[in-house]
C-alpha cells in the first residue's frame, strides 16, 4: 500500500499488462519477492534460486524492462532492487505485500536470503574490526553521537520526505537513522568496502526502503530535481573541493528541497590529517553559508554541539540546514532537469 506521502498513480493498460506479464512467471515472482526485501547481485540470486546465471540474468532483464526492478553498478558488480518510484514501484509493493509468507518456495528463498545477509554481516564485521580503533578514537573527540543524532532528527522535523539522499553514506548510519522518515532513500559512496558495511548494517536494522549506489560525490548518480532532503554527514573535511560537492548535492534537490551538512567547526587537531586523512580542519559558519549560497541555497538553521566534558580533545560538531531558493510554485520549463 502507498505510504502517507505517496499518491496512487494511474497506470496505462499497456504498462499494467507489461508489468503483470513480467511478474507472472514463478521464478520472476520469486525474484520480485526477494528484491523487495534487499538489494541483491546476480550471483546472490543464483545462490538463492538455484538456477543458472544466464537464466537469472534473463529474468532480471525482463523485470527491469517492465519497470519492476532497478539495476545499478558497483564496480564490477551489478545490484538489483525493486523499483523505488513510478507505476512499477506500486505494482511491486502490491504484489510483494500480498504474497503468502508461509508458501514453501518463498520461505525457502527467505532462508537462503538470511544466509546471504549473514555472510554480508560477517564480511562487514571483519572490515570494520580492522578500522574500529581509528573510528573509536575519533568518536571520543567530539560530542556523543547520540546527541548529534537527536539534533539531526529534531532539525529534520516532521516535514514529509519522499526522496532522501545520503552523500558519502559510509557505514549507512544516516540512512538507518533517517530512512523511516522517507518514502525512499538512496546512499552514495565511492568505496565498495564501505558500501558492503552499509549494506550489512541496513540489513541488520531491517531498513527496506533504502538502496545503495557506488558513485562519486562530485558526480552523483542521481536524477536532477528529484530529492527532498539530502545530507552530507562528516564528509566535507575529507574533500579537496567541498564547494563542488555541495553544488552537486544541491542540483539533486527539488524546488524548496533541503540540504543538511554535518561537520566539524574549525579546530587545530593537526594529527587528524595524518591519522585520519582529513584535508580540512573544520569549517566556520561563514564559510559553509557562503558555499551553500553559491550553490543556490540559504541556511535556515544551524547548531553547534560541543565535545563531551572531560574529552581529551575538543571537537565541536556543527549542523547546517539549508533550503533551495526556488519556490515550489515555480513552474520549470518542460524537460528542465537542473538549474539554468
Amino acid at each position: 500500500m502507498p505510504t502517507r506521502n505517496q499518491a496512487v498513480t494511474q497506470i496505462s493498460l499497456e504498462t499494467a499488462l507489461a508489468a503483470l506479464a513480467a511478474a507472472g512467471e514463478e521464478t520472476r515472482l520469486r525474484i520480485v519477492a526477494l528484491i523487495a526485501q534487499s538489494e541483491l547481485t546476480v550471483s546472490e540470486l543464483v545462490a538463492i534460486l538455484g538456477q543458472s546465471q544466464p537464466r537469472v540474468s534473463r529474468h532480471l532483464k525482463l523485470l527491469v524492462e517492465a519497470g519492476l526492478a532497478q539495476r545499478h553498478r558497483e564496480g564490477a558488480w551489478a545490484f538489483f532492487t525493486a523499483a523505488q518510484s513510478g507505476p512499477g514501484a506500486e505494482i511491486v509493493r502490491e504484489i510483494a505485500g500480498r504474497l503468502d509468507p508461509v508458501d514453501a518456495s518463498l520461505a525457502a528463498d527467505r532462508e537462503r536470503l538470511a544466509e546471504i545477509r549473514k555472510q554480508r554481516a560477517e564480511h562487514a564485521a571483519r572490515y570494520f574490526a580492522a578500522h574500529a580503533r581509528d573510528w573509536d578514537q575519533l568518536r571520543k573527540m567530539h560530542a556523543p553521537e547520540t546527541e548529534v543524532e537527536r539534533a539531526i532528527l529534531d532539525i529534520v522535523g516532521e516535514r514529509p520526505v519522499q526522496a532522501l539522499l545520503d552523500c558519502g553514506t559510509g557505514t549507512g548510519r544516516m540512512l538507518e537513522l533517517l530512512a523511516r522518515h522517507a518514502d525512499r532513500a538512496i546512499g552514495v559512496d565511492l568505496s565498495p568496502a564501505m558500501l558492503s558495511v552499509a549494506r550489512a548494517n541496513l540489513d541488520r536494522a531491517g531498513v527496506r526502503n533504502a538502496q545503495l549506489r557506488q558513485g562519486d560525490i562530485y558526480a552523483l548518480p542521481i536524477e536532477r530535481n528529484s530529492i527532498d532532503l539530502a545530507i552530507v554527514h562528516q564528509v566535507l573535511h575529507y574533500l579537496d573541493d567541498p564547494a563542488r560537492a555541495l553544488r552537486e548535492a544541491s542540483r539533486a534537490l527539488k524546488a524548496a528541497g533541503r540540504l543538511m551538512v554535518v561537520d566539524f567547526a574549525p579546530h587545530e587537531e593537526e594529527h587528524l590529517r595524518e591519522r585520519h586523512a582529513h584535508r580540512r580542519l573544520g569549517f566556520s559558519h561563514e564559510e559553509i553559508a557562503g558555499l551553500l549560497g553559491e550553490a543556490g541555497l540559504d541556511v535556515v538553521e544551524r547548531r553547534d554541539l560541543s565535545a563531551a566534558r572531560g574529552a581529551q580533545h575538543k571537537l565541536t560538531v556543527s549542523i547546517w540546514l539549508a533550503q533551495d531558493r526556488r519556490m515550489v510554485t515555480d513552474i520549470a520549463p518542460r524537460g528542465a532537469t537542473e538549474f539554468a
